[in-house]
């Protein structure tokens, strides 16, 4: 420290009081004398209570964490049931030629998404009727091909949201490749998963795409038993 008093700073006060721990226990009487200012008025409080509010405050802060963690973990826990629903839906479904509307209608009901669609390709001769392998064009084929994840973002005009029942009011949309065999992008690609919404925010192009992929793998399983073998 300085040896001067002019010479001190608050810097050489707050390290000579860190390095000496046993300071305020020789001058206990020195902590009943210190005012400070609270942070909930302009009033002068103790040191004591000083730190009660600090201390308030952290409890405070740590139960809103807390809560927020509790909320996450039932938030988690309901897209669990709903994610179990669904694919429990898919393994029930005996005939292979029922599984895309059976895919694409539990989809919708248990996520609450407001339009869904797919289209799969390369299936085997007994389901070429269905309306799920209709209409995917080349440029389609080649774009999911190319999709190394999920695709969320804004609808900007892709043809693949033609095959929803209303694409015009159709603002957000995800894209899910759907794969047989490797999961590298242009490789097994097999169809297409098409999400869509009139909310703009419901399928940012922030949003994660962990989940998507879960749901894409799932139904890519599903679907293959409508492909022929590669």
């Amino acid at each position: 420290m300085s040896s001067g008093v002019q010479g001190i700073t608050e810097h050489d006060i707050a390290e000579y009081l860190a390095n000496t721990p046993g300071f305020f226990e020789r001058h206990a009487e020195l902590l009943a004398t210190i005012q400070l200012t609270s942070p909930h008025g302009q009033r002068a409080v103790s040191l004591q209570e000083r730190q009660m509010e600090m201390l308030r405050e952290r409890i405070k802060g740590l139960e809103l964490k807390i809560v927020e963690m509790i909320r996450h973990g039932q938030e988690n826990v309901a897209i669990a049931d709903r994610l179990h629903r669904w694919t429990r839906a898919i393994l029930l479904t005996a005939d292979a030629a029922e599984l895309p509307d059976v895919l694409v209608r539990e989809l919708k009901h248990q996520f609450l998404i407001p339009q869904a669609a797919l289209r799969v390709w390369n299936v085997a001769d007994a389901y070429r009727h269905l309306p799920s392998a209709q209409g995917a064009s080349d440029d389609v084929r080649s774009f999911t091909a190319s999709l190394g994840l999920p695709y969320c973002g804004l609808n900007s005009g892709f043809e693949a949201a033609q095959w929803l029942d209303d694409p015009a009011t159709v603002t957000s949309i995800a894209l899910v490749p759907l794969r047989h065999g490797s999961a590298e992008a242009g490789r097994g690609a097999i169809g297409l998963l098409v999400l869509g919404s009139p909310d703009p925010t419901r399928y940012g192009s922030d949003m994660g795409t962990e989940f998507l992929l879960r749901i894409g793998e799932i139904a890519s399983a599903a679907l293959s038993r409508l492909v022929t073998p590669a």
